[in-house]
């Protein structure tokens, strides 16, 4: 009989979420020359190093990169190289093949260690001499003949040479597909909070609870919204950082904040409360997103006693600063809409932590709507190549959730940002809690991904309706009338697909609300649709099934597997 006993843990005080590893390596065939050998292990190091620091999260820390020099060349250094990577806690893969080496006793042997989701690239040269562009077909075979997902990256780098060098093209489709991995790895088992239920009984913000844990791995924690209003009732927020929050607003807003009244101050200062309450339970529950039912029940039902408007709270959550300075963007979705959460939430992930924008599809204008609007305000000497004339624009504008980032162009410093933003009194028909609604003009030029998540119980998938997308101005005199059609005291942005006709986007919007980020490029989106299996919807009759240079070529065993 042994005489081992169990081991006690050490205690831990508060617990961090596990960080993504990527780990690097190459197979090697054992016959080759000491050089070659080299130079595979020189290959190593080059794709480690062309990742690291490439790759962010969204708090803007480096995503870790390790590296094996060990050359797989059959089962024992398989072996060896899947203990030193996860000793590491690396879960995610990147195989750089330069040598001709046997799939099954190299890459399949580590692989077949690791949880049958693992991430993996397979990056090479396209080099003949021995060849590693050989292995790495076999080995893309091999893994698709298995139903197993791989990327398969053949790029470019020296045939010759000990200390060859990637091409950037190889590097930029590299790096794309490892923000997909690390938000696909990162993900999982962590938690998003939503107060509330499904706001005004609209179905497509349903939190669906088990396809959401089981898609994505990630869990809903639910909160009564009753929470929040006792926690505001006993004052449960620092007091001193809720005048240092109001004092930050007076200086950066100041008189574009309309308050007439003193119960209109005070009603403000509970908005700004509601932030500092639901940051600190969120960040106990260690959240990477949030969402805030509010209608009905919490400020516009005169059954009960209406609260105030959360909209400074969503927009302070979802914009890369507030009154302490920069931050961490965190996904925040207003009317509890669980998949425009989703949909925010991955896209912020997957460019390292840009500022998503929610928005209501308010109003989809055709061009010809544009021009019948602009004679009707008597205005003339309209700019006949601006794309909007030609195409339409969407006028994307919500009373919550609007980003502060969004009110200038990416990188514009938070000063200039809030000298462009305005607060009135939200609309009292609506919201009879009272409140501020945020409102801002974005700016023409801003180029990125639009798009709305869906899910369907006939086929129990999720699905992203996508475009590429860019934000357009259109005359004032003309923008205003526009405006003032739909909600002029709430954030517009006015939006113009890249392929979507106004009609297809008619026809084709999710939900009432979509969603844009900046500087995400479309590869890397689809990376992620592919290790996630949501369905990639663009029903757009103008754009190519393939597009090179922007689409990531599919993976084989998605083609192969049907």
């Amino acid at each position: 009989m042994s005489n081992a006993k169990a081991v006690c843990l050490d205690g831990i005080k508060r617990a961090t979420p596990k960080t993504p590893v990527i780990g690097v390596f190459a197979p090697s065939d054992p016959r080759i020359d000491e050089a070659s050998r080299k130079r595979c292990q020189n290959i190593i190091t080059m794709v480690a190093d062309a990742i690291s620091g490439k790759v962010v999260l969204p708090n803007g820390s480096d995503v870790p990169v390790v590296y094996s020099d060990v050359l797989v060349d059959s089962e024992p250094q398989a072996d060896i190289v899947a203990q030193q990577f996860r000793n590491a806690g690396v879960n995610i893969l990147v195989c750089a093949p330069d040598t001709w080496a046997f799939p099954q006793l190299t890459v399949i042997s580590l692989l077949q260690q690791f949880p049958a989701d693992t991430p993996i690239n397979i990056t090479c040269g396209n080099s003949g001499p021995k060849p590693g562009v050989v292995y790495a077909h076999a080995l893309s075979g091999a893994l698709a003949q298995y139903g197993r997902l791989a990327a398969l990256n053949v790029g470019n780098w020296a045939d010759t040479g000990l200390n060859p060098q990637m091409t950037a093209g190889t590097e930029k489709n590299l790096i794309d597909w490892c923000y997909s991995a690390v938000t696909f790895a990162a993900l999982k088992g962590r938690r998003v909070v939503i107060f509330g239920h499904d706001s005004m009984g609209m179905e497509t913000a349903l939190a669906h609870v088990i396809p959401t844990r089981n898609t994505f791995g990630v869990e809903i924690t639910r909160l009564d919204m009753k929470l929040l209003a006792d926690m505001l009732q006993k004052g449960s927020y620092n007091k001193n950082e809720l005048k240092e929050l109001r004092g930050w607003i007076n200086r950066h807003v100041g008189k574009r904040l309309e308050l007439k009244t003193e119960a209109d101050d005070k009603r403000f200062n509970i908005s700004l409360a509601m932030y500092l309450i639901v940051r600190d339970l969120m960040k106990d529950l260690n959240a990477v997103g949030g969402g805030f039912m509010s209608q009905l029940e919490w400020g516009s039902d005169p059954r009960g006693l209406p609260l105030p408007v959360a909209d400074v709270m969503e927009s302070l959550f979802n914009s890369t600063f507030d009154h302490n300075g920069p931050k961490e963007a965190i996904p925040y979705a207003t009317e509890a809409d669980s998949q425009a959460l989703l949909t925010m939430l991955f896209m912020t992930w997957l460019s390292g932590g840009n500022p998503p924008l929610f928005m209501d599809l308010r109003k989809i204008w055709e061009a010809w709507e544009i021009k019948e609007l602009a004679k009707k305000i008597s205005l003339k000497n309209l700019p006949a190549g601006a794309v909007w004339l030609k195409k339409g624009l969407v006028d994307g504008n919500n009373s919550g959730s609007a980003s502060f980032n969004w009110a200038g162009k990416p990188g514009t410093d938070m000063k200039k940002l809030m000298d462009g933003v305005s607060m009135p009194l939200a609309d009292s028909g609506y919201f009879p809690g009272g409140g501020n609604s945020v409102t801002f003009m974005t700016p023409a030029g801003i180029d990125g991904i639009a798009g709305r998540m869906a899910y369907c119980s006939a086929n129990n998938k999720f699905s992203l309706i996508w475009d590429e997308a860019t934000t357009t101005i259109v005359p004032e005199k003309l923008g205003k009338a526009m405006c003032n059609l739909t909600s002029p005291t709430w954030p517009h942005t006015f939006v113009v697909p890249k392929y979507a006709t106004m009609l297809e986007y008619k026809q084709y919007a999710a939900a009432n609300h979509f969603h844009m980020i900046w500087n995400l490029p479309v590869a890397r989106l689809q990376h992620w649709l592919d290790f996630t299996g949501v369905q990639s919807i663009t029903p757009w009759a103008a754009r190519p099934s393939f597009i090179e240079g922007v689409d990531r070529p599919r993976p084989l065993v998605s083609l192969i597997g049907g």
